[in-house]
């Protein structure tokens, strides 16, 4: 089943490309950014910096950076302790800008994140979201 998700996955960032228009350079670089500071703070255990990276939104859902942090520990355990990290092209699909980066955990298990990204009324970008994927492939 998520070997098929991700297939979908892929064709969809291919048919999103063919349909919407792509983001400018500097849009995907500031996106890998947060999402990259994002996964630094993680690894720093700084709550407060990690949670500073999710969008409005998010932070309204858990409210204060401790719970955050329990939730990404708990329920995204590569996101929070990702082995390896590589991203994918941004894309946006339906309206909404994703970003994929692939992930390996500690095991060498790959997996797909997704992360919707918000552009914030003062230009920045904000993590609105992460679906994750496990795959079949175990090389990093």
């Amino acid at each position: 089943m998520r070997i098929a998700l991700l297939i979908f996955a892929f064709a969809s960032i291919a048919l999103a490309s063919a349909a919407e228009p792509r983001l400018s350079g500097a849009d995907a670089k500031a996106i890998r950014t947060v999402v990259q500071a994002q996964l630094d703070a993680f690894t720093s255990d700084d709550g407060p910096k990690a949670f500073s990276y999710a969008a409005p939104s998010i932070r309204a859902q858990f409210g204060m950076p401790e719970v955050f942090m329990a939730m990404v520990r708990e329920g995204y355990p590569v996101v929070y302790r990702p082995a390896t990290v590589s991203f994918l092209p941004a894309y946006r699909e339906r309206g909404e800008i994703l970003q994929p980066a692939r992930m390996t955990d500690g095991g060498g298990q790959v997996w797909v994140a997704v992360y919707k990204m918000e552009r914030q009324k003062d230009g920045s970008w904000r993590i609105a979201g992460c679906s994750l994927a496990r795959t079949a492939d175990t090389s990093t």
